[in-house]
């Protein structure tokens, strides 16, 4: 998707309707994100509407963002394929938790 400007996307996760997205929320809108999608849904479940929501939205030089890299993927092959496709799009990412922020050089 092209955009006239970039966007900063958060995504939160949990896996329980009892663990609270505020805190995700939180430090995402602290992040600059400027919208955020939320699932609740377990590690194991596949569909993720939020999440799909989130990547379809976002587009070359774009960036999501997360709390933990776990929120992201379901395992770790779905992890590390989804990183690459947004790599491969030109999407940014960024986890609070693990400090990890593709759109430095570092």
């Amino acid at each position: 998707m092209h955009h006239g400007s970039v966007v900063i996307i958060g995504y939160a996760r949990v896996s329980t309707r009892e663990q609270q997205l505020a805190m995700q929320i939180d430090a995402l809108k602290s992040a600059g994100c400027t919208k955020i999608l939320t699932d609740v849904a377990s590690g194991a479940v596949s569909a993720r509407p939020g999440l799909d929501l989130a990547l379809d939205a976002l587009g070359e030089g774009d960036t999501l963002v997360v709390w933990r890299l776990d929120r992201l993927g379901r395992s770790l092959s779905h992890l590390v394929s989804t990183v690459d496709d947004l790599a491969a799009r030109g999407v940014f990412l960024r986890s609070l938790h693990e400090a990890i922020d593709t759109t430095t050089a570092a």
